[in-house]
């Protein structure tokens, strides 16, 4: 039997929130749920030891860049991701997909700064039906990336929830380009969920809901996935531009996929786009935004952002808000952040993601009792 399983607290009256929870084989994850990015093996800034003692409950892995350094061999060697990062609570990798796609078509390329790219290489060198050749961002070493390739290296790492591969094409593309891609990335899912069952190894897989800016071809993949035996949905690729397409996407989505298993938003995790997603139903959101907001000195608190680089920061010898209980509002104050920030020390940016991603924790705590009492 499984050790992952997902049980249904609380349906709101008020709308299509619920409260749940997630069972793995590494600890309950009460939704709904953020879930905080930690690429490499840990959240920028912060510790796992800590993340795990603040009370963060799902953390986020990347399979691509942990296959590239320092290798899922490696990572298997040590025991799994559990081990040789010090978590102690679940974690759920990506296929790799995302970031070799997004590289391909721009998104994060300049953030890594290459010898390849330098060069002008082109990180992915072709899409067959088999996978994915592309160049590794560290050497420019050839990589061949495949659903059975991608399922693997998620087995090495030992995550409680794995991602099947998939396409992500560029915002602007044709209907057959898009057509094609489609057909290609559930094809892809299909073969993943077949080597994944394989060797079940108590690990969970979501599928991923695609179909571009096509609403018909978005029900078509909920239809087609949701008809097969992943423990969860994941939604991800383009919405289009605002967050309200990405809401009318959402609301015609999710009563569209089985309502016994969890839902996750890929790559989001702002909090209007939270509260607004788990009152569609959404259980899960990822994203790395408590932690880039504090290193662009933005610090959350219930009365708005703070922007700390502003001078009348300077003088304030209170907390970022009263009554938070994190590491940093119990011991330091505004003003001494405002002077770290100012002075680009690190140790005002770690500071500040941990407030941050404290907000993020208590914030969600807070959605689940209002959906507990109906209030939202």
């Amino acid at each position: 039997m499984s050790a992952f399983r997902f049980e249904i607290l609380h349906t709101s009256k008020k709308s299509s929130a619920r409260a749940g929870r997630i069972h793995t084989p590494h600890g309950t994850i009460d939704t709904p749920n953020f879930v905080a990015v930690g690429t490499l093996g840990t959240l920028k800034a912060i510790e796992n030891t800590l993340a795990d003692e603040m009370g963060l409950e799902l953390m986020f892995c990347n399979t691509y860049h942990l296959m590239l350094h320092p290798g899922a061999h490696v990572v298997e060697k040590a025991g799994g991701l559990h081990t040789f990062t010090s978590r102690k609570g679940p974690i759920i990798t990506d296929s790799g997909g995302f970031q070799v796609f997004s590289l391909a078509y721009g998104s994060v390329a300049d953030e890594l700064k290459s010898k390849g790219q330098k060069k002008g290489k082109n990180s992915v060198l072709k899409i067959t039906e088999e996978g994915v050749i592309f160049r590794s961002y560290r050497d420019g070493k050839r990589i061949d990336l495949t659903p059975e390739s991608s399922i693997q290296a998620q087995k090495s790492l030992g995550a409680d929830i794995i991602i099947p591969l998939d396409e992500l094409p560029p915002y602007h593309i044709g209907e057959k380009e898009l057509r094609d891609s489609f057909e290609r990335t559930h094809r892809w899912e299909k073969r993943s969920l077949d080597e994944h069952l394989k060797n079940p190894n108590n690990q969970a897989i979501y599928s991923v809901i695609h179909g571009g800016t096509s609403i018909s071809m978005r029900l078509e993949s909920a239809q087609r996935l949701g008809a097969m035996d992943f423990d969860g949905h994941a939604i991800g690729g383009s919405f289009g531009k605002t967050k309200e397409q990405m809401f009318t996407f959402l609301e015609a989505l999710v009563p569209k996929l089985p309502p016994e298993k969890p839902m996750h938003l890929l790559g989001i995790g702002d909090l209007a786009s939270v509260a607004a997603g788990t009152r569609l139903g959404i259980d899960t959101f990822d994203s790395s935004y408590p932690t880039r907001a504090a290193r662009h000195g933005v610090l959350f608190t219930d009365e708005g952002n703070l922007k700390i680089s502003n001078t009348r920061f300077s003088t304030n010898f209170g907390p970022i808000e009263n009554g938070c209980t994190c590491p940093t509002c119990k011991h330091y104050s505004l003003g001494y952040i405002h002077h770290l920030f100012k002075s680009k020390e690190l140790s005002g940016q770690r500071l500040m993601s941990i407030h941050n991603l404290s907000y993020m924790i208590r914030f969600m705590k807070k959605m689940r009792e209002q959906i507990l009492n109906d209030e939202i």
